[in-house]
């Protein structure tokens, strides 16, 4: 065995057990989150209606507190899905199918692609399968006009996400494609009776407008901060890419997956979902874990915070530059032709 193998190999066996005593979920501590995320959800639904009857705009802080209460249920539904909430895997299905309904994601079928982007982030030769569509420089401008046009269009911050991101949940995730296996399908099919079937019942109680009233701006409210937050993930200044031969999933986990630091409420509502590097070093962490991971251990000291509002600057890195190993803007093409 070559030394750099040997170093290899010891660099992972000493991260394979840091990270060892945080995988998995206790159970007590997993339902503890589901009951203090999904009875406040319920309640505010519970306020939201009673407030209406007043003024919407009552219920319009109440909206955004929801919105946030969704994208949490959404990180549950997320752990649920990689093994790391519950030892079952039939509490974690059911579990996970409840709050898909919620999120208006099918959970199979979602999970099915978020598991091959975990194979896959941070490989240039493996794009395109549950991340956001990103070019290279020379990609780009190999393309005619109008198809570097329709890039520009998507890759737009109004688009991406005050259109994109709630159209994705409330439409997108509605249909099947002839790619699907048999059981992405039925679960693309059973999300949308479970979320006809909440409806119906809402809209018999509530009454239809008091419905759309509410659930349409809380679904759009997280849509967008749940779609800014998975975005930030891995598109930020400093991140890094590799080609096949060079992937390496320890070094993409850490140097191409964001620690965004969020403000504590937030990093509340969004589960810990900043602490990424550690999410791509173990999907089997539950979110309650990975602050305590990335404060107790020196592997991970030297990882760059990103400041809550630096973050929204990064939404401007539109391309892949290869010869400069970073992500650029289309402002800074000229800067990479030459």
């Amino acid at each position: 065995m070559s030394e750099q193998v040997k170093n290899r190999v010891t660099s992972e066996e000493k991260w394979v057990k840091i990270i060892a005593p945080y995988r998995n979920g206790d159970t007590l501590h997993s339902w503890w989150q589901v009951i203090n995320t999904f009875v406040p959800y319920v309640a505010l639904w519970v306020l939201m209606v009673f407030s209406l009857q007043y003024s919407y705009w009552i219920t319009i802080p109440l909206i955004l507190v929801s919105a946030g209460f969704l994208v949490r249920l959404f990180i549950i539904f997320h752990d649920c899905g990689h093994g790391s909430f519950f030892s079952s895997k039939t509490l974690s299905e059911t579990i996970g199918f409840i709050l898909g309904v919620l999120a208006f994601t099918p959970y199979h079928r979602w999970h099915h692609s978020h598991l091959q982007h975990h194979r896959t982030v941070g490989n240039l030769d493996k794009r395109g399968i549950g991340d956001v569509w990103t070019l290279t420089v020379d990609e780009y401008l190999a393309l005619p006009k109008r198809k570097q046009l329709a890039y520009r269009i998507f890759r737009n911050a109004i688009v991406m996400f005050a259109l994109g991101a709630p159209l994705l949940f409330l439409v997108g995730n509605r249909f099947t494609k002839k790619s699907f296996t048999r059981k992405d399908k039925i679960s693309v099919y059973a999300t949308n009776a479970g979320i006809a079937l909440l409806a119906t019942t809402l809209c018999l109680t509530i009454g239809w407008k008091a419905y759309l009233l509410i659930q349409i701006p809380v679904m759009y409210f997280a849509s967008i901060g749940g779609v800014y937050l998975f975005y930030l993930q891995h598109q930020f200044d400093g991140t890094h890419w590799y080609t096949e031969q060079e992937w390496d999933f320890k070094t993409v986990a850490l140097h191409g997956s964001s620690y965004y630091k969020l403000p504590k409420v937030l990093q509340w509502f969004s589960g810990n979902i900043g602490f990424h590097h550690i999410h791509h070093l173990s999907s089997k962490i539950p979110n309650y874990r990975l602050a305590k991971c990335h404060a107790e251990n020196e592997l991970f000291s030297n990882i760059k915070p990103i400041p809550f509002l630096k973050g929204f600057s990064y939404v401007n890195l539109k391309l892949w530059d290869t010869k400069a190993g970073k992500l650029i803007r289309f402002k800074d093409l000229k800067i990479a032709r030459a």
